[in-house]
């Protein structure tokens, strides 16, 4: 609930409820765990009432080599250190792994980023790929009719050859569904593996002429343009974090 409200990250709320800065109902809770009832319950941070911050949604022209992630023990650079000018917490919609680069969402709108992620809305993802070598048409028809991964065959994708080098092959993949590493899985399922790997777009949302490294607010079209017809139904409670 604290993450929620725009306060801070989960490992941030769980730190302050161990403090003792959080109350419900005038008690003190130190399980970050505790539930809540948001329609009853008064939750009180440092002696006053948590409120909700007004709902952000932005997007970030991802660089490789920055982690989707809050902090990193290891230091490395992460998305976070580009948002430095947001002004509340956001969490990512969604992950870009260390060497993909484009297009990311972030929001501290909850629902909103879980509408994005569930694949039973069927959000599509598309991608720029350049292959360790020049690919079959053969293998791309298999990316097209899904392919068998550890975790269970891949959903139909888009798949479209954009131009072929003497080595290599740069082609354009829409998923539907969002595994870990799923583009680099399925192409290292055809025995080649991906050297470049570029999110352009989510649903009707382009990346656009937004520089690599900087982020935008959407605007409020565009986040009707994102958000499926179908909603989630709210919860009446969730954990204090």
């Amino acid at each position: 609930m604290i993450s929620k409200a725009g306060l801070g990250s989960r490992t941030e709320a769980r730190g302050w409820i161990g403090a003792g800065r959080v109350a419900v109902n005038r008690r003190v809770i130190l399980n970050p765990d505790h539930w809540v009832d948001m329609d009853r319950d008064k939750v009180l941070f440092d002696g006053k009432p948590l409120v909700r911050k007004e709902h952000v949604y932005l997007v970030l022209y991802k660089p490789k080599g920055y982690l989707t992630t809050y902090k990193d023990p290891e230091n490395r650079p992460t998305v976070y250190d580009l948002l430095s000018d947001v002004g509340t917490f956001v969490v990512p919609v969604g992950r870009l792994d260390l060497d993909t680069s484009g297009l990311l969402l972030l929001t501290n709108d909850t629902q909103f980023a879980e509408r994005i992620m569930n694949p039973d809305f069927h959000v599509a993802k598309r991608y720029l790929v350049k292959a360790n070598r020049r690919l079959t048409d053969e293998e791309l028809a298999r990316l097209r009719q899904g392919i068998e991964l550890d975790d269970g065959p891949t959903r139909p994708a888009t798949v479209t050859r954009i131009r072929d080098s003497e080595k290599y092959t740069h082609f354009e993949i829409t998923l539907t569904e969002g595994r870990n590493r799923q583009v680099r899985r399925m192409v290292e399922a055809l025995g080649a593996t991906v050297l470049k790997l570029v999110r352009v777009a989510i649903g009707p949302l382009g990346i656009g002429s937004l520089e690599v490294g900087k982020w935008r607010y959407l605007e409020p079209r565009e986040c009707a343009a994102l958000g499926p017809q179908r909603s989630l139904a709210r919860k009446a409670s969730t954990r204090l974090t």
